[in-house]
């Protein structure tokens, strides 16, 4: 395992539980990182030098920042292996210098070294550098995870961009929520019943079709009311917003 960030330090453990395989060692840039991971798994190294990377093993799985990506590949030597990164904006062609046999395994999902997931039910993407090679990335993906998909690079780049849109926006929106209620000595808690309900309706209709709110109904007067409550950045977050429901509705 290269990489010991949120990503990987959920794989390692889950490649071992899962009987998928076993994790020899774990490289990370900071050695700290790298212990910590590999406490978590049985008969683990760590290593923070690039040079001490084994290479004996059968699966290098690369999962570090997008842009580390190349300047670490320019660093390793090359061998037979199956080399994988789980990036979902890196094309696997980053891989091409160090093995033929190479490709993606890229999760979708969100990530925290310290909120425990259900990795079976993560949906994988995966990609291979020729037919025989994604069949045996598959084989590999299908001993963890229920849900295995092809997609290509192109894909995953655009399915990258709808989870940022569906996540980390949202996640920021519910920042701004936080803040706001905080302010007035209400917690966040008051809005979960809103969420869950708003998320069931988005996954069982669609989430256009269940768009609610002042925006939607194209109540300017609630719109106006709202914005004089505001000021600076969000302020102009909830006027550009607004206009976007609004637009949607035409």
């Amino acid at each position: 395992m290269i990489g010991a960030g949120n990503v990987a330090t959920h794989l390692a453990p889950v490649f071992c539980s899962s009987g998928a395989g076993e994790v020899v060692q774990v490289y990370s840039h900071t050695l700290e990182n790298a212990e910590a991971l590999a406490r978590q798994i049985p008969g683990a190294t760590a290593t923070d030098s690039v040079a001490d990377i084994r290479r004996d093993a059968d699966i290098y799985v690369i999962s570090i920042k997008d842009d580390a990506i190349a300047t670490l590949v320019a660093s390793l030597e090359p061998n037979n292996a199956l080399w994988l990164h789980t990036s979902g904006s890196v094309g696997m062609e980053a891989l091409v210098p160090l093995s033929a046999r190479h490709g993606v395994f890229y999760p979708l999902q969100t990530f925290s070294k310290d909120v425990e997931l259900d990795m079976e039910r993560v949906p994988i993407f995966i990609e291979g550098a020729d037919d025989r090679v994604e069949e045996e990335i598959r084989e590999f993906a299908t001993r963890i995870f229920s849900s295995v998909y092809h997609a290509d690079s192109e894909t995953r780049k655009k399915m990258h961009i709808s989870a940022v849109f569906a996540c980390n926006f949202t996640n920021y929106l519910w920042t701004v929520a936080e803040r706001l209620l905080a302010a007035d000595g209400l917690p966040f808690s008051v809005l979960q019943p809103l969420l869950e309900e708003t998320l069931r309706k988005a996954l069982a209709n669609s989430p256009a079709s269940s768009q609610t709110g002042p925006a939607a109904r194209g109540d300017r007067k609630i719109i106006d009311a709202h914005l004089a409550l505001l000021d600076g950045r969000y302020k102009e977050l909830y006027a550009m917003l607004s206009d976007e429901i609004m637009r949607e509705r035409r």
